[in-house]
């Protein structure tokens, strides 16, 4: 069958409509009611800390951001989550027992303070060799506060593995941290080991583990436990015995100066991980959260000194300087993952990323519409009469 030239123009004319429709669409869908629009990017390229590096953009008058032995750093505004700066944000690396912050926003909720469990010998098997104990006994009936005590002050894997058995058990509640994980925006942890310990496949990031910070910060009981320096647990006699709080710019132990304004969160140590450390410290009505994770220099106390240098940078640089990211984490994240982080910083580099305006997306596809419709009623009928 021969399609004559009016059928020709009308069906190209369609095409044009179509077309123009097709082409348009994703920038109406990304402005229209019910649905999130691009990560805006005013202030940096909402990808930008997917990139490897340090990055930091100061402002006239900034100071120099330190530099530091760490594998991966980060200081953020705990208020508003702007990272302030970073150094290979989402490098995935061991956390150690900093994971346990991710294990407390997990089973905290679901298990009410004042609940006492009488302790199985089951519920404290397959502890990991050389784990860190707060000295949890079989038959020992203790508070839930009593466990969390154990699981921040003296980061009691023994603990942990009785608050797991009161939460569904052991893989349980690693798939549950890493939904919790998921739900926060945090996509570079994967647990396999809810207490931290070293396990094949376990990690975690300096950016997810801020994000962990943050949001225990917002809780009330979380915040009380890690800004807790000594407390007492009981002991298997039935006395009690005080623990003290192992992480050192909290309490200032064994020659680390204390934080001035710490309000926490939690360290942690492993042969694979080194050292890891989340810190939260408030001044003048203004939180900051830090991470550093796996400090190379041979000072042992190296995780401390580095996290005290960030904080005091981040204070120090308030206002003069630009965010490099957010940890909002949902919204900050590339379109599509880590992997879609060439095309949106390229985007990010046109200005303005959220996309023509909803009367723009109407306009244009109408004027394309109709481009296509005029050219059939011309062929087809001849020029239109002039008034």
């Amino acid at each position: 069958m021969t399609i004559g030239l009016a059928s020709r123009t009308a069906v190209s004319g369609c095409v044009l409509c179509a077309a123009g429709l097709l082409a348009l669409a994703p920038a109406a869908a990304a402005t229209r009611p019910g649905v999130d629009p691009a990560p805006r990017t005013t202030d940096a390229p909402a990808s930008l800390l997917y990139r490897p590096g340090t990055h930091v953009r100061p402002r006239a008058g900034a100071p120099e951001v330190p530099d530091l032995s760490a594998r991966a750093w980060l200081v953020a505004d705990a208020d508003t989550g702007a990272v302030l700066a970073a150094h290979d944000a989402h490098r995935k690396l061991p956390p150690a027992s900093t994971l346990k912050t991710l294990f407390a926003l997990t089973v905290m909720p679901a298990l009410p303070s004042g609940i006492r469990h009488r302790v199985d010998p089951e519920e404290l098997e397959d502890i990991g060799p050389g784990s860190s104990l707060v000295g949890v006994a079989e038959y020992r009936t203790y508070r839930v506060s009593d466990l969390w005590n154990g699981v921040f002050l003296n980061s009691g894997n023994d603990a942990v593995r009785v608050l797991a058995a009161l939460s569904g058990g052991w893989r349980t509640t690693a798939e549950r941290m890493e939904e919790k994980a998921r739900a926060l925006g945090a996509r570079d942890t994967h647990v396999k080991s809810p207490d931290g310990y070293d396990a094949p496949g376990q990690v975690s990031s300096a950016f997810d583990l801020a994000v962990f910070g943050r949001a225990g910060l917002r809780s009330p009981e979380f915040a009380e436990y890690c800004a807790r320096a000594e407390a007492s647990f009981p002991a298997r006699d039935g006395g009690s015995y005080p623990i003290v709080n192992t992480n050192r710019l909290l309490t200032g132990a064994d020659g680390v100066a204390p934080y001035r304004g710490l309000v926490g969160v939690k360290n942690g140590y492993t042969s694979h991980a080194g050292n890891t450390l989340v810190a939260a410290a408030r001044r003048d009505g203004r939180t900051l959260v830090a991470t550093v994770m796996n400090p190379r220099s041979g000072d042992g106390h190296a995780v401390y000194e580095e996290a005290r240098a960030l904080l005091d940078w981040g204070f120090d640089a308030a206002g003069r300087v630009n965010p490099v990211g957010s940890l909002d984490a949902l919204r900050s994240a590339p379109p599509g993952g880590p992997e879609a982080d060439a095309v949106a910083v390229s985007a990010s580099r046109g200005g303005d990323t959220e996309g023509p305006p909803v009367w723009w997306t109407i306009t244009g596809a109408g004027l394309l519409g109709g481009a296509g419709v005029a050219v059939y009623l011309r062929v087809r009928w001849g020029p239109v009469p002039k008034d």
